[in-house]
């Protein structure tokens, strides 16, 4: 198991939300924050932003900001939720964007909709106030090692 890896189990055996966060310098650039629902589902939420609009005249969340935001959620949630020596490796990121992200807190959760011995499927759902009302949703592909 990695360096890394056995960190990360032992900060999700704590529930240390924000030192995993920490140890993952670009999920902490972007200024995610990690915690658990009512039902103990993760839950990442980004905090608004000025740094984070990329369309002023809107204004709206940058593009490349909600798919980061995504797929780092899907990976995060993947290394939670599955045993690993290792972290997994991205195949494939898809994303539909169906609404601008207006210059609020922006929430996503995850599903692992498929995991096998070497691969998983993780779908992912971006909101902001409405839940049912989605800004963004995207599907990851996922290469696992032992």
């Amino acid at each position: 198991m990695s360096e890394f890896m056995q960190r990360f189990a032992e900060l999700r055996e704590r529930k240390a939300f924000a030192e995993i966060v920490d140890t993952l310098p670009y999920v902490k650039l972007m200024g995610v924050e990690l915690s658990e629902d009512d039902a103990g589902e993760l839950r990442f939420d980004l905090p608004f932003a000025k740094r984070n609009v990329g369309n002023t005249a809107l204004p709206a969340l940058h593009g490349g900001l909600i798919g980061g935001f995504m797929e780092s959620a899907a990976i995060i949630h993947l290394m939670w939720n599955r045993e690993s020596l290792e972290a997994p490796k991205i195949v494939d990121f898809s994303l539909d964007y169906l609404r601008p992200g207006r210059p609020q807190t922006l929430s996503a959760q995850c599903e692992i909709t498929k995991q096998g011995k070497r691969v998983a499927h993780v779908l992912i759902e971006a909101w902001q106030d409405d839940r049912s009302k989605p800004v963004a949703v995207a599907r990851a592909h996922f290469l696992l090692s032992n």
